[in-house]
Order: C-alpha cells, then sequence, then structure tokens
C-alpha cells in the first residue's frame, strides 16, 4: 500500500470514526434511532483501518457483525421502508467482509454484486448531496419536527460522509 493510499485509508478513518461518535451522541434523542448508524459507522471504521492483509478471523467477525447489522435492519423494516437502506448498507458491509476474508478483492474487475452496490452508493451520495444542498428550514429556524437547522444538516452530512465511505471503500474491492 502506497503512503497516499495509506492517507487515503486513514482519512477515511476518521472520517467514520467522527460519524459513528455524532449518530452516537444522537441515540438519546432519536430514541435509538441513530444506533444502526453509530454501529455501521464505526463498522466502516474499523474495516478501512490500513493493516495491510486481514487474517480471516477479522474479516469473519466483521462479518459476522454486519450481518447482524443486516438482522437490525430488516427488523427496523417493520416501520417504513425508508429503512431498506439500513439493510442495503450492512449487506454491503457483510459482502466485503466476507469477500475479504476469501481473498476474492483485488481482482481483474468489479463483480456484479460489487457493481450494483457502486450504482446503489453512487446514487445514494449525488441525491444526498442535492438534498443537502437544497436543504433549508421554515422561517422559526427549523425542520419539520422540532429538529434545530444544525442537527438535521449535520445529520444529513454524516449520512451523506458514510454513503461517500461506503462507494470509497467499493471502490477500492
Amino acid at each position: 500500500m502506497s503512503s497516499a493510499d495509506t492517507a487515503s485509508a486513514w482519512l477515511l478513518v476518521v472520517l467514520c470514526a467522527v460519524s459513528g461518535a455524532y449518530c452516537l451522541r444522537q441515540v438519546r434523542r432519536s430514541g435509538g434511532a441513530a444506533a444502526g448508524e453509530a454501529v455501521m459507522a464505526f463498522g466502516m471504521a474499523l474495516m478501512a483501518v490500513p493493516l495491510g492483509d486481514r487474517d480471516g478471523w477479522q474479516a469473519l467477525v466483521l462479518g459476522a457483525v454486519f450481518c447482524a447489522a443486516a438482522l437490525h435492519a430488516v427488523w427496523l423494516l417493520r416501520g417504513g421502508v425508508h429503512h431498506a437502506h439500513h439493510l442495503v448498507g450492512s449487506l454491503a458491509m457483510a459482502y466485503m467482509s466476507l469477500t475479504a476474508a476469501a481473498g476474492h478483492g483485488h481482482g481483474a474487475g468489479p463483480s456484479l454484486v460489487t457493481g450494483l452496490l457502486l450504482l446503489y452508493f453512487a446514487g445514494y451520495v449525488l441525491l444526498g448531496g442535492a438534498r443537502l444542498v437544497t436543504a433549508g428550514g421554515d422561517a422559526q429556524g427549523g425542520y419539520p419536527g422540532g429538529y434545530p437547522v444544525a442537527s438535521a444538516e449535520l445529520s444529513r452530512a454524516c449520512r451523506l460522509a458514510m454513503g461517500m465511505g461506503m462507494l470509497a471503500m467499493l471502490l477500492m474491492m
């Protein structure tokens, strides 16, 4: 791994860890809804740590954590289809972990699954970026639901950062 790749990996680690810390801070305010995002962000930070070749057990442990997160996301789907992104993200992380454990990363080109995930997260990032740019509070300085402007925009920015991190990790496969 070159020094530029190592620096990029560490920047991704910091970005994901900061997003995870913010989500963890929001858990009480959101009634626990941000817990899944915090787990994903911290898991992404762990996966991005530039350790060189990972031993199989490390990737398998992360894969198990993300499979559990996927089951939690399935449970969240009871509350509405808007939780489907958590399921896709959890399954993508499990896929990357298990692919790394099997030693199939950095092949001749992206697999069909990797390509589909790249398309999904590229669209998610573009849409999320457009929503963040066009977001605006109401005349009282807040958003519907009682969130202050800064909190709602920061939450969107964290989701966007995690989407970009996912896209970066998929591109490195």
